[in-house]
């Protein structure tokens, strides 16, 4: 050790070139791995997932970071909008999906969006989340044969180190050829901390993983080092802090508690005499006695009352708290208002910029992971097996998949502070052409050909009804508004 000791002494000189390489006091204790991306995840991912999800069962705060984000990543859902230039295809394509996703849940318990809600919870709160495909029999009943069914990491194991049969490598349970490409995951059929409820045995499930091709199964985490083959917990920076945090504030509240308890204690020379009224011992030699308003009580030679006084937590209590939760958020990536619903010290302007900050950060979530590790493939997988069903007829798709699989995915609209500002400079910026309406709609959350019919349709009933709105340029003109000519005419 001293031999190499000698030789950063000589690289660096004295006083070393980063203030993070020296040998002096404040430096001499840290001594960090630096394990790649799968070994440092492979000896704690499971120590890591177990704690992450022990803070969500039991911690407030970190059970609302974890919706919080849910809610604004995912809402009502990612929907999905074709970019199919024929009309009356891409209506037909809409009208089946729509169809579809109220079957999507292999279990029936929610439809598609709600298992886009799902497997990012999982994510969050796990690290990652795998989604298999299921392909069912065409006799099933299904408009699409196609189920998804939402795993947890558990089920493929990170222990899982081996070379296959066919000679590719099987790292952290998943299957890659000689590429590294991935061509399968090694599975449990049921979830293996289940074992007391679900017997790993017969057709319940078995100790021993199981090959499923890669094209059945959907890989859902964040990647965060180049090479990363797994994800990792969104509560790993906060996790000690949250649990010492939470442990805190409950020894503040128990430690009021017990002093409230205790109204005052009496001190006299003579134990046997009854000095305020108390009653017999009790059976552990405890006599009590109370007041009542206005009670004049006089003592006695040698006694005295002595009222308890509990100390008080200070201002510093509610200050050190609000700083330790900044803390938290920063590290889950959400604002410190999403995390503890304090709105005290906020205004019009620092909460949107705050908003604009998490609004950026979630964007890339749902772009880079959710709509390209989630919903790309299985929009593909669902166009393959409609057009197999013959739940649609899209001619010449084998050599025109690509043109039928464009498709834009539109997450749900942000809700602005305040929304005559926003609903302006969005107005502003489509009259000057910096923006379409098109793009303006979608980020609403909403198809722009949708809301034309919409639009189209209540034009044309108001015409027919001879209903003039502020909005219609002819409002205040008297005699104008004609009947819409598709009337037939009175009396026939």
């Amino acid at each position: 050790m001293g031999f190499f000791s000698n030789i950063k002494r000589r690289l660096y000189g004295g006083t070393p070139t980063y203030d993070g390489v020296g040998f002096g006091r404040r430096t001499l204790a840290w001594m960090p791995g630096n394990l790649g991306a799968v070994a440092t995840l492979a000896y704690a991912q499971d120590e890591l997932r177990a704690k992450s999800r022990d803070l969500v069962r039991r911690n407030a705060w970190a059970a609302a970071g974890i919706e919080a984000y849910v809610a604004n990543a995912i809402g009502t859902g990612i929907k999905p909008q074709s970019m199919v230039t024929d009309s009356a295809l891409r209506e037909a394509i809409h009208s089946v999906w729509w169809d579809w996703c109220e079957e999507a849940d292999a279990a029936g318990l929610t439809d598609f969006y709600g298992l886009q809600a799902m497997a990012l919870r999982a994510m969050l709160e796990g690290g990652e989340a795998f989604i298999r495909i299921r392909y069912r029999r065409p006799d099933d009943g299904l408009v699409v044969p196609m189920q998804l069914q939402v795993l947890e990491p558990e089920h493929v194991p990170v222990t899982y180190n081996a070379v296959a049969d066919n000679g590719n490598a099987i790292r952290c349970g998943i299957e890659f050829d000689s590429l590294g490409r991935r061509v399968a995951y090694w599975m449990y059929r049921s979830h293996p901390n289940d074992a007391l409820l679900t017997p790993m045995s017969g057709q319940g499930g078995s100790l021993t993983p199981m090959r499923v091709p890669a094209t059945e199964v959907i890989h859902l985490f964040r990647p965060l080092r180049p090479g990363q083959i797994r994800g990792e917990p969104w509560l790993t920076r906060a996790l000690v802090k949250l649990n010492e945090l939470d442990q805190y504030d409950d020894a503040e509240l128990v430690r009021k508690k017990t002093a409230a308890m205790f109204a005052g204690f009496i001190t006299r020379l003579s134990p046997e005499d009854s000095l305020l009224g108390e009653g017999l011992a009790d059976s552990n030699g405890v006599a009590l006695a109370g007041l009542e308003p206005g009670t004049m009580q006089i003592l006695e030679p040698g006694e005295d009352i002595k009222f308890s006084q509990p100390a008080d937590v200070g201002g510093s209590y509610s200050e050190f708290l609000r700083m330790q939760f900044r803390a938290v958020a920063a590290a889950m990536g959400i604002t410190y208002e999403m995390l503890t619903g304090d709105l005290t010290q906020v205004n019009y302007s620092s909460i949107r910029a705050g908003l604009l900050e998490f609004r950026r950060r979630c964007e890339a979530i749902q772009h880079h992971v959710i709509v390209h590790q989630f919903c790309r493939p299985l929009w593909r997988a669902f166009l393959e097996q409609a057009v197999l069903a013959g739940a649609l007829t899209l001619p010449g798709y084998a050599r025109r998949r690509r043109e039928y699989g464009s498709v834009k995915w539109i997450p749900q609209g942000w809700q602005w502070v305040d929304p005559m500002k926003e609903t302006e400079a969005m107005k502003s910026a489509i009259r000057s052409g910096l923006m379409s309406r098109s793009e303006a709609i979608s980020a609403n959350g909403y198809d722009a050909e949708d809301v034309d019919r919409e639009v189209a349709a209540d034009n044309a009933r108001a015409d027919a009804l001879g209903l003039v709105f502020d909005s219609d340029p002819r409002h205040g003109k008297a005699g104008e508004v004609q009947p819409s000519t598709d009337q037939p005419p009175q009396g026939q």
